[in-house]
């Protein structure tokens, strides 16, 4: 039995392969009631943490602090990146893997999984990460999972997952003209895109966009702004306990929406308590949609790239009539502005996931099944650099290692690697790689740039010793012809970055896994 994690912003959810059905795990929530999500949040109090239903159960106590969301500290996180909760500092890392690990106790104890399943030593399971995620946010990712007891056998981007949900469920919109989808993925902290090409059970990504930084949370926001402004009151005029009561009640508020809805409110009585100067506030949801607007936008401008491949793919046909539809997924997308907008671009072929919370969860579920046999060419998603030494130090250039529409290799499958040979010119090298989201006409980083890691290189022998801090040697340009040095790059199926740097004449050699 293989399942397929969706570890979200908001929630996580987990669904798994039973004789061809992709059934979505429940779970007991606190009340006793059975919800198909595990909640993707974490309380601290005096060096203590709890995850999940725990910590929404002392989402009222004072004494706890409470971080939602949490997932978004790993787009810009470090390996060993530290945040404050509360009177703790936790490393990012170790968060996630607690997190995941109180994922598995929950799986055991309080999910519906067939008991011989929950007595399983180790799940088997296949994962997803944003298909924007960089380098560091997969190595974390892959690490607490594993650590928390789970075999990954493979990590797929999150709109390449929901590719095989749509196919599994609409295989009869595709056919050999119209063989490309669009998969819009816009979830709780993140939004992606793909373009996917299908033959049969053969998927092949051919392009991935996406935001790290729009999601429902984003939409949540908005709302307590608007109901805020009403009200008279101002963000700042509210401790993080309430905070974060109204920005439940706002998401409440959201999710019960629907087409025909007219009107939203939010109850400030239960958030701000006495501090509350209505009990509630209504608004339209005219002008709620309105004030969504500009996010709802930003996930369009996003996806122009993939659809201009789309229409590069299928010819020239700016009606798109090509691409078997738009497949909207992610928990976020249920929001009824959403529909209504990519509705008004791209006219009948948008299809929303009849489990839009879920799509990536079962699509993952999907990928785990061996009697599936359904087959996926994912991508890189981002690209890969360093930046060296250009004109003898006059200035830095970037040297791209890998691109962004790179084909990962299988599972199982050899990594794809590629070689840089040189003669060095100082005495240590200090390599300083980078990720970015895009590459300009000339090659240089456009749009999201992440550092990844530094890492040091002793080309003078006399710096070899264990006890050198190459960091802090004084980097000074060799006098004639330096040693012959091969770089060799690697990614793996889950798209992590291994270097190994050799003095090719001595065989001295250090490797290190980037983002590690």
């Amino acid at each position: 039995m293989g399942l397929g994690i969706d570890f979200g912003t908001t929630r996580t959810v987990v669904a798994w392969a039973d004789r061809g059905n992709y059934p979505v795990v429940s779970f007991e929530s606190d009340t006793g009631d059975l919800v198909e999500w595990f909640p993707s949040v974490v309380a601290e109090r005096d060096g203590a943490l709890r995850f999940g239903f725990d910590a929404l159960a002392v989402s009222r106590d004072a004494s706890f602090t409470q971080a939602r969301s949490f997932k978004r500290l790993l787009a810009d996180a470090r390996a060993n990146g530290v945040v404050r909760l509360g009177g703790s500092d936790v490393g990012v890392g170790e968060l996630v893997a607690r997190f995941i690990g109180a994922l598995a106790t929950a799986l055991r104890a309080r999910s519906n999984l067939p008991k011989n399943a929950r007595k399983l030593a180790r799940f088997e399971s296949v994962v997803a990460t944003p298909a924007n995620a960089f380098c560091t946010q997969r190595f974390l990712t892959l690490e607490a999972f594993r650590r928390a007891g789970f075999d990954v056998r493979a990590m797929l981007n999150e709109p390449s997952a929901a590719g095989f949900e749509f196919s599994h469920r609409h295989a009869r919109t595709l056919n050999s003209r119209r063989e490309h989808v669009i998969v819009y993925d816009l979830g709780g902290g993140t939004f992606d895109a793909s373009l996917v090409r299908v033959a049969g059970k053969h998927h092949d990504v051919v392009t991935t966009a996406g935001l790290g930084d729009v999601g429902g949370d984003d939409f949540d926001r908005v709302l307590a702004g608007l109901a805020l402004d009403r009200a008279g009151l101002a963000w700042g005029d509210l401790g993080v306990h309430v905070r974060g009561r109204l920005l439940d009640a706002c998401r409440d508020a959201k999710e019960g929406l629907n087409a025909s809805s007219r009107k939203i409110t939010v109850d400030l009585d239960a958030c701000l308590e006495d501090a509350a100067p209505v009990r509630e506030v209504t608004l339209s949801t005219a002008d709620y949609f309105d004030a969504c607007a500009p996010l709802v936008q930003r996930t369009l401008d996003a996806m122009n790239p993939v659809i201009l491949r789309g229409e590069e793919a299928v010819g020239d046909d700016a009606a798109f009539a090509d691409v078997a539809g738009v497949y909207v997924v992610g928990g976020a997308s249920a929001l009824p502005v959403v529909s209504r907008v990519l509705r008004a671009r791209f006219g009948r072929r948008v299809h929303r996931s009849p489990y839009p919370h879920a799509a990536v969860a079962i699509g993952l579920a999907i990928a785990s099944d061996a009697e599936a046999s359904y087959e996926l060419e994912d991508r890189f998603s981002r690209n890969f650099g360093v930046f060296r030494e250009a004109q003898r130090g006059e200035r830095a250039a970037y040297d791209p290692i890998f691109t962004r529409e790179m084909t990962l290799p299988r599972p199982g499958d050899a990594p794809v690697a590629i070689e840089r040979r040189y003669r060095a010119a100082h005495d240590v090298g200090h390599y300083r790689f980078y990720e970015c989201a895009d590459l300009d006409a000339e090659g240089n980083p456009r749009g999201d740039l992440a550092p990844l890691t530094d890492v040091f290189f002793p080309f003078d022998p006399k710096l070899r010793g264990n006890d050198v801090d190459l960091a802090r040697v004084p980097v000074r340009r060799l006098d004639g012809e330096g040693p012959l040095v091969v770089e060799r790059y690697a990614f793996d199926a889950h798209g992590i970055v291994e270097v190994t740097i050799t003095d090719v004449e001595s065989g001295f050699a250090r490797t290190a896994t980037l983002g590690a």
